[in-house]
Parts: C-alpha cells; sequence; structure tokens
C-alpha cells in the first residue's frame, strides 16, 4: 500500500471541497437507499464529518498505531447510528466511486488497489471495535430528564438521571441525542463528577443554526427521554498523576467540564487549591453563579472569579477570562474549555505570557463541549 499515494491523491480530491461529500453520499444512497434512514434529515454537519474523518485517517495512514484508537471509538460510537458490519461494504463502494469521479484519469488500477485495501484496514478495525464493545456496553444509554432550568436568554442547565451505571471521568463529554430531533448528536460535557444516583448535568447554549441545542433549551421537558452515548475525551481529564494547584479558565458553557473537575478534588480531599475563572461577555451570561459561590463557600480552597468583558454596568472584575487569569496564574496547571475562538485565543495568550505548553490541557477537537457548533 503506497502511503504517499493515498496522500496524494486525497489531497487533490479535498480540492474540490463540499462537492466531494455531497458526491458521496449521493452515490451511498442511490446505490444502497436502505442506508439513508442511518442519516439525519439535515446532511450539513455529517458531510463535514466525513471530510474531516477521512483526512484524519489518510494523512496518518502510514503511521497505524496512530489511526488504530481514532477508528476504534469511531466504529464504537457508530452504533449509536445502528450501523452494522454490512454497512461497511457500501460505504466502501460509495468512497471509491467518488476517489474515480474527481480523481478522473489520475484514478489507476494501482490506486483503486491501494484505496480497496486501506478502506479494508479503516472497516476491519471499526467493525472489530462495533462487535467488541456490543459484548459489555450498550449503544447508547437512556436518561430521562427530571431537570430543566432557564438559567439565562438561550441557556439552559439540564439533569438526566441514566438508566444504567456510567461509568465516565470529570472532564469527558458524550454524544446527546433528544427525540424531537431524531438521529441528531452533539457532543456536550457533564458538568459533574459521578454520583451515586446515576445523575449527570448538562449546561446547553442555544446556537444560531442549533437544531439540537434548540430542542434541548426551548423544547426538553421533565420526563423526555435522552440518548447518550459513551463516554469520550481525555484531554480535560485530571489523572492522579497530576498533582498541585490548578488554574480553570472558562468561556461560556464551556464551564461544564471545569466544574467537573472542581466536584472531583471535593470527592479527593482538599489537597491543592483551585481557582475558577469563569467569563462571560454580560453579566446575564454567568448562568451558574449562584450554584459556583455556594461550593466556594463550602470549600476554602476554591476561588471563584467571574470576569465579565462586554457589559459596561457590571461592578465585578471586568475584562476578558484570559487576562483575569493570568493574574492569578502562579505556576499551576492550566485547564481551558470554552469555544474554539475562545480556546484557541486563550492558549496563545498563555503560552505568550510564558506559561508552558505542557502546563496547558484544552480539547483541539470540539468547539464547545457545552454547546453545539
Amino acid at each position: 500500500m503506497d502511503a504517499q499515494a493515498l496522500k496524494d491523491s486525497w489531497r487533490l480530491v479535498a480540492q474540490s471541497g463540499d462537492q466531494v461529500p455531497l458526491f458521496f453520499y449521493s452515490a451511498l444512497f442511490l446505490m444502497n437507499p436502505e442506508t439513508r434512514d442511518l442519516f439525519p434529515v439535515s446532511m450539513a454537519r455529517q458531510r463535514d464529518r466525513l471530510v474531516g474523518a477521512l483526512g484524519h485517517v489518510v494523512s496518518n495512514v502510514d503511521r497505524v498505531e496512530e489511526v488504530v484508537p481514532f477508528l476504534e471509538q469511531l466504529g464504537r460510537d457508530h452504533r449509536k447510528f445502528a450501523v452494522v458490519a454490512d454497512h461497511y461494504p457500501a460505504v466502501g463502494r460509495a468512497l471509491l466511486a467518488t476517489l474515480e469521479h474527481f480523481l478522473g484519469e489520475r484514478w489507476t488500477p494501482a490506486l483503486a488497489e491501494d484505496w480497496t485495501q486501506a478502506y479494508g484496514l479503516v472497516a476491519r478495525v471499526m467493525s472489530d471495535a462495533a462487535a467488541d464493545a456490543s459484548k459489555s456496553v450498550p449503544p447508547w444509554w437512556e436518561g430521562e430528564i427530571i431537570g430543566h432550568e432557564t438559567r439565562a436568554l438561550g441557556i439552559a442547565v439540564i439533569r438526566a438521571r441514566l438508566n444504567y451505571q456510567y461509568a465516565y471521568r470529570p472532564g469527558q463529554s458524550a454524544s446527546i441525542s433528544h427525540p424531537m430531533r431524531p438521529r441528531v448528536w452533539r457532543f456536550y460535557s457533564f458538568a459533574n463528577a459521578p454520583r451515586q444516583d446515576n445523575t449527570v448535568d448538562l449546561h446547553v447554549r442555544m446556537v444560531d443554526g442549533g437544531v439540537l441545542s434548540a430542542a434541548l433549551v426551548m423544547g426538553a421537558r421533565r420526563g423526555d427521554v435522552l440518548r447518550v452515548g459513551a463516554p469520550v475525551g481525555d484531554r480535560l481529564t485530571l489523572p492522579a498523576d497530576i498533582t498541585g494547584d490548578l488554574l480553570l479558565i472558562a468561556g461560556g458553557t464551556g464551564l461544564a467540564p471545569l466544574k467537573a473537575l472542581v466536584e472531583q478534588v471535593v470527592y479527593e480531599g482538599p489537597s491543592r487549591k483551585v481557582d475558577l475563572v469563569v467569563g462571560a461577555r454580560t453579566s446575564r451570561e454567568l448562568y451558574d453563579l449562584e450554584a459556583l459561590s455556594k461550593l466556594a463557600a463550602e470549600h476554602p480552597w476554591l476561588t471563584v472569579i467571574p470576569a465579565v468583558s462586554n457589559d459596561p454596568y457590571y461592578r465585578g472584575t471586568r475584562g476578558n477570562a484570559v487576562d483575569v487569569a493570568l493574574q492569578a496564574w502562579r505556576g499551576q496547571r492550566v485547564f481551558v474549555c470554552g469555544s474554539e475562538e475562545m480556546a484557541q485565543g486563550t492558549v496563545g495568550r498563555l503560552l505568550d505570557a510564558g506559561v508552558p505548553s505542557e502546563q496547558i490541557h484544552f480539547d483541539e477537537f470540539t468547539s464547545d463541549k457545552g454547546g453545539e457548533s
């Protein structure tokens, strides 16, 4: 298998932009109409995911040991879409047809064989991981909404009780679906450490064009049953080998996983100090300040610092969260979560200020762990 040929050919195909996934899904649904029911009505977000996943796999095809964990997670996660082993050959045929269409005369028998082998490896790893997971883990959990609070305009805090034991670590997230938007899944972080009563909290901000976030904020009610995928991600988790004080910088509903880390420290005992800077544009967006203030009052090692950047009437700390946080930095580990723009800007500012890169933790693969991009 010629790894360089795969990379070069994919680079050429990717130059056609949105036409590539459009052709792929058209071919898939024409050749295998039954697969259409696996996908949401609107395919816009799904098209982006296809290009991103293929690009990631192909760009690392010569480093199989790095790609395999990604593919295994992808295979396990796709069980929530009711994907079974029989679907993989259909996807492979549509992929090859797409490559042939966009490469034209550059599509040679040798290149076709390389892509067939590469996709065969991808399909095998994904389907094997899905089969192994099905022996012990359901494709999704069901979580009954037992609490729904509108905390600010377009922001809701939701509590759901899961039907089975759900093992996750603070800082992790999971894909969520609501019956108002079947087959639409988005990633949200849990805003709490695991509890004995098997409940989880979600912080949801409604975003423009966000069909699921709108349903969760405006349409969800007590008694509704969410579908919750398996927990994923470790970049915002706090393993046992990370000791010492922490500086947490939250933007908007990116507060969710950082609040879960605070709860983890509560359960582990006050062995470290935690400074939590909560950034918002206006005071109205400090939607969880009452609960955070109560936590800080109960635990002297926790300092909560609200920072408002765009509210001339706010009498508290003014400024961007990262600038306020740097005033509290004294060598601690730093965890950052918020929108993609906020996270990138914050990390850049931290690096410029001299914070070592190895002390900065952030999730660079999602745009907002508390919301829908």
